[in-house]
């Protein structure tokens, strides 16, 4: 049952998508701030650069605009619900008067303003609808009784549109002569599915934001005031001057919104993945397209992987146990996950213009920990490890006994007498929050060594990183034996 006669946004959200936590005001304004900086950004970067004057987008926001940069305030057209009484724009239909408009065209060259009735719940939310060509994304801020808050987005088409009639039914109570235009401004932007790159684009920028230090700012001492201050742009600040106050608390990581991000990224590269393998079952297909297709279902894989593995970590992070229910131990073979891992590690060497070489027992004991995870975990790690490499070097994975664990050790190692082809000293890391870190050579965004380990610590295992002197990093794992595979060794219990 909707809280009025037309679903506000979050309830159209909360029907679409399962991650929708309540949390405390104070967590999910930030979660709210950081996601509309990096839509600002992810819409300069992707905006066409000619004909800046030209309308390339659409931007549907309560309680008042949401972007300030020039390009965007020229670039997109803008619509703003509010139900403040007091407000003289409010009363404004959707094409604004001429003489207002003249006098207001240098500033807001493309802006409008629509009322929202004020018993209507959605009055309640801050939300933004972004139309363009390449991509639809709605992020809505809503305000529950219990007096905690809910921040969701989705990239999801169908999600958008369901959002999109939800407002389009209120335009129709208050402004019906403006709906058709309105509509056709929408219908203008396609609702096509966004390209995994735009959605990775998205995620990286708000890892940086999510990394900025918060600034001081009465928004966020007075979460409940936005709806009765006089200055538009004074809701929802993006682009904020650096304050003249040093921060000397570093920012609370924010998990909810990490696993959120992940869930987004996956579930369109699912819906490619599945078109793709619907495909490939085709026996039409030329060889060339068979191949680019292959390699589409193994980008998809890959980062779709990547980001179960974010999702994981995320919700350990959440737990109050180290094993969350998800991650039961089990007697498992580890001669059947190698088999499986060896060929992906020995691709993503490859891709490094690396040699791997693997050095295993004549017979693997049993260990207990979780096939699919503990397979998850180690080719994530050996993902991360090449690329922590230089161009051109070796890795030799050696699987050996060691008490009552089995210990697979990586490390680089040197062909030559030359050790300045070896990396001398660790890879520059900088931390993204409390479970991701950025490679800037690489540009690539991995778990942190802690969040590794938590996680091998989840499956039963042990991480240990060591550092060797103008060799480089060597990872040691260490797997529990299980109980027949100690008496095999003659081991103790």
């Amino acid at each position: 049952m909707y809280e009025w006669i037309l679903p506000s946004l979050s309830e159209v959200l909360a029907e679409s998508q399962s991650i929708m936590a309540e949390c405390s005001p104070t967590k999910a304004e930030r979660q709210w701030r950081v996601s509309l900086a990096a839509t600002e950004q992810l819409l300069i970067n992707t905006l066409a650069t000619t004909s800046p004057d030209a309308n390339q987008g659409l931007v549907l926001a309560a309680p008042a605009p949401l972007f300030s940069q020039p390009k965007l305030t020229q670039s997109l057209q803008t619509v703003t619900f509010t139900a403040k009484p007091f407000n003289p724009l409010a009363l404004m239909p959707f094409h604004m008067p001429t003489a207002i408009a003249m006098a207001e065209t240098e500033k807001v060259p493309h802006e409008s303003v629509l009322p929202l009735l004020p018993a209507d719940p959605l009055a309640t939310e801050q939300f933004c609808l972004v139309f363009t060509e390449k991509f639809r994304l709605v992020l809505v801020l809503a305000e529950h009784k219990s007096g905690n808050k809910t921040f969701s987005f989705s990239f999801e088409p169908e999600i958008v549109q369901q959002a999109w009639r939800s407002l389009g039914a209120r335009v129709m109570l208050s402004n019906p002569e403006f709906l058709a235009e309105l509509d056709t401004l929408v219908q203008k932007y396609a609702p096509v599915t966004a390209d995994y790159r735009t959605v990775m684009q998205f995620s990286q920028l708000l890892l940086q934001e999510l990394t900025k230090p918060e600034e001081t700012k009465e928004a966020s001492q007075n979460p409940g005031d936005w709806g009765q201050k006089t200055e538009p742009h004074l809701y929802c600040p993006i682009s904020h001057p650096q304050s003249s106050i040093p921060n000397t608390q570093s920012p609370v990581p924010d998990i909810e919104l990490l696993q959120a991000f992940a869930h987004e990224v996956r579930t369109p590269l699912t819906t490619i993945r599945t078109m793709t393998r619907l495909l490939l079952k085709r026996r039409d297909l030329p060889a060339n397209v068979i191949h680019r297709l292959e390699i589409i279902d193994h980008e998809c894989t890959e980062q779709i992987d990547r980001m179960e593995l974010l999702f994981k970590a995320a919700e350990l992070e959440t737990c109050t146990s180290v094993k969350s229910p998800n991650t039961q131990l089990t007697p498992m073979s580890l001669d059947q996950v190698l088999q499986q891992s060896i060929p992906r590690w020995q691709q993503a060497a490859h891709r490094r213009n690396l040699t791997l070489d693997v050095v295993l027992p004549q017979q693997l004991p049993t260990v207990v920990s979780n096939p699919n995870m503990l397979d998850q975990v180690l080719t994530g790690l050996m993902e991360n490890f090449t690329r922590s490499l230089p161009s051109g070097g070796h890795i030799q994975v050696q699987v050996i006994p060691a008490g009552d664990q089995l210990k697979l050790q990586l490390s680089p190692q040197i062909q030559c007498q030359d050790t300045s082809k070896v990396a001398a000293t660790p890879p520059i890391r900088k931390a993204l929050g409390q479970l991701l870190m950025f490679q800037p050579e690489t540009g690539t965004i991995s778990l942190n060594i802690a969040a590794t380990k938590h996680l091998f610590q989840a499956i039963g295992g042990k991480l240990i990183v060591r550092q060797r002197p103008h060799y480089g990093e060597v990872l040691t794992i260490f797997l529990p034996l299980e109980v027949s595979s100690k008496h095999k060794l003659g081991i103790r219990s």
